[in-house]
């Protein structure tokens, strides 16, 4: 089969063997990928990630073999869409809900990834974070359940809620998705980003204000203004820019809330000890979905309550390397790369 490898900041197709169900105990499924979106840390792991990889995890396919024992939820030729890790409900992370730093959860994925024709799923993959696709939406559409779901857990994380103003940072297709997760919880939110074409885009998804970044002190000061003087409730940072952190401290109230969703470059960049003391901040951090993350995700998306039909462009599967260079040039909000061939 084909496959998608990445090393040392180039990507080829190469043949691969396809996966069976013996090389896994006899459990589980194949699945032929149809088409897989290409994620944020599929660029970082191209980028800094030297070693040979095959990427991808948003993925919609198509069951081609399937074992499952007394599972009978999904069956041969079913279409359906997926999460990559599975935590295990029972371990310490777990019961204090912090699913994506269980030991079981890290350790699971799908193989040998999302990017080639064929990949092999788990039972626990198939029990916890399957779903068969929905009528009502195409494979890009549905592929968005995975990063939604991110955004779902963030938006939990954060408490959002009726009566809230969040403030979104960075309006790629995370924080496009993330201001909508908001409103799905019922906050008021605000974007901001450098690109007026990604504000536009957030104007026309029901974001309540959506603005072209200035500078730290005159978008934090229309923020201010917008807010009675008193700042954003909750911050979400789905922009990995080192001056995001200054402007979130500017932006936010005083005990407030900021949520990192992305990694900067300077890892040594951080918020100083005495403006987390003083003002009573509340930072917390958001990675990775829980299974009942990717329910909700799925709901949202199948209601139509969050939409993504424009947030992404299709690639043919030898394209992916322009889809990359697109990505990385800001080209392109999302990429879309289509295995099968129509």
């Amino acid at each position: 089969m084909k496959t998608a490898v990445s090393e040392n900041q180039k990507i080829s197709i190469q043949e691969k063997p396809q996966p069976t169900l013996q090389e896994y105990g006899g459990k589980g499924a194949i699945v032929k990928v149809l088409g897989c979106g290409l994620c944020g840390s599929d660029i970082v792991k191209f980028l800094h990630d030297g070693a040979p990889k095959v990427l991808g995890h948003e993925v919609v396919g198509k069951i081609v073999d399937i074992n499952n024992g007394l599972f009978s939820k999904f069956k041969k030729g079913d279409k359906v869409v997926l999460g990559h890790h599975v935590p295990c409900m029972k371990c310490d992370y777990c019961r204090n809900q912090n699913y994506s730093m269980c030991r079981q959860f890290k350790k699971t994925n799908i193989f040998p990834g999302g990017f080639s024709e064929y990949i092999y799923v788990s039972p626990l993959h198939l029990q916890h974070t399957v779903f068969k696709t929905p009528d009502n939406l195409d494979d890009m559409e549905i592929s968005f359940m995975e990063p939604l779901a991110c955004c779902v857990r963030a938006v939990e994380r954060a408490e959002v809620q009726k009566g809230t103003t969040s403030l979104v940072i960075g309006l790629g297709s995370i924080g496009l998705l993330m201001g909508q997760a908001v409103k799905a919880f019922e906050g008021d939110v605000i974007g901001c980003d450098l690109i007026e074409e990604r504000v536009a885009i957030a104007n026309n998804l029901n974001f309540d204000v959506a603005m072209k970044f200035e500078n730290n002190d005159t978008t934090a000061a229309k923020i201010k203004e917008m807010t009675c003087s008193i700042g954003a409730d909750i911050v979400f940072m789905t922009a990995g820019a080192d001056q995001s952190l200054d402007f979130a401290l500017k932006a936010v109230r005083d005990g407030g809330t900021i949520l990192v969703f992305s990694s900067v470059k300077n890892d040594t960049a951080g918020y100083t000890n005495n403006e987390i003391y003083y003002r009573e901040l509340k930072i917390l951090g958001s990675y990775s979905p829980a299974p009942k993350d990717l329910e909700t995700a799925y709901n949202l998306l199948t209601k139509k309550k969050i939409i993504v039909k424009y947030l992404s462009t299709a690639y043919p599967f030898e394209d992916i390397g322009r889809a990359i260079e697109d990505t990385i040039a800001n080209k392109t909000l999302k990429a879309y790369i289509k295995v099968e061939k129509d």
